[in-house]
């Protein structure tokens, strides 16, 4: 399910969408927050421009409210209905997760966002025109 070639892959790994072959990211630990946006220009082995156009990832933002809801609901159902914890816990634990998840789901966001518009193309070198 997770190999090369998927979109999940490439969403997870935070891989070029297009080769797969580098991270995106100049550093991959995404909780080193100086460097939790850095992002190689381009990627060494297909020349992928990641910045498709100015102010491109501003629409990772839509993703990441998305993924956002995504983990608090998680986080509801398991701190609220499998552990019993009132409501206030529940809530305290929602902020708590999405303050300690804040880097991962950037990450995350920019990733499903850039794989919403470039497929993973395995004959990249025969199709690049540089």
């Amino acid at each position: 399910m997770l190999k090369k070639g998927s979109k999940l892959y490439s969403i997870l790994t935070g891989t070029c969408p297009r080769c797969q072959e580098e991270s995106m990211y100049i550093d991959k630990n995404p909780y080193n927050l100086s460097k939790v946006y850095k992002m190689h220009e381009n990627c060494s082995h297909c020349g992928l421009h990641y910045k498709i156009e100015p102010s491109f990832f501003y629409g990772a933002m839509y993703v990441s409210y998305a993924v956002g809801v995504a983990f608090s609901v998680a986080t509801f159902i398991i701190s609220y209905v499998f552990f019993n914890s009132s409501l206030k816990t529940a809530f305290i634990a929602i902020v708590t997760t999405l303050i300690a998840l804040m880097p991962v789901s950037m990450r995350v966001s920019r990733n499903i966002w850039i794989n919403f518009f470039i497929s993973y193309d395995k004959d990249w070198k025969n199709n690049t025109s540089a």
